[in-house]
């Protein structure tokens, strides 16, 4: 029984990797368009966070938030999942997304939202201090 189902175990394992539907993806950071944000935080409230971002074409859709956090600093963007090999429209499309952040420090937060690369190819953000208050 035991090596039946090893054998059993086996084949399957073997036959999952096998299973290509021909589907090719890549992620990729979304810029954002632009944000919304509270004037403040209060010290252990939840409030909300907006961002706006523009999806280029069909073969994108959106896969959800890159969200770091450094210190008082918190790195916000997008993040897509991108077709490959299929045929896309070329239609824009700008969506929203909003997430929410509890206060968890005394300080004040320095949101990060990415804007792309320069010409150097150096992250750009914007940079919005949002205080907190006690």
């Amino acid at each position: 029984m035991k090596k039946f189902l090893i054998l059993f175990l086996s084949v399957f394992t073997f036959y999952s990797c096998l299973d290509d539907d021909g589907s090719a993806f890549k992620y990729e950071y979304l810029k954002v368009d632009s944000a919304t944000t509270p004037e403040s935080f209060t010290f252990g409230e939840v409030d909300t966070i907006k961002i706006k971002y523009t999806l280029p074409n069909s073969c994108y859709s959106f896969d959800g938030l890159y969200y770091q956090k450094v210190d008082t600093t918190r790195i916000v963007a997008g993040v897509a999942i991108v077709a490959l090999d299929v045929a896309c429209t070329e239609e824009e499309r700008q969506e929203e997304y909003a997430f929410p952040v509890k206060a968890t420090q005394e300080e004040d937060y320095v949101f990060k939202f990415w804007k792309g690369k320069n010409d150097d190819g150096e992250n750009v953000y914007e940079e919005v201090v949002i205080p907190v208050n006690l």
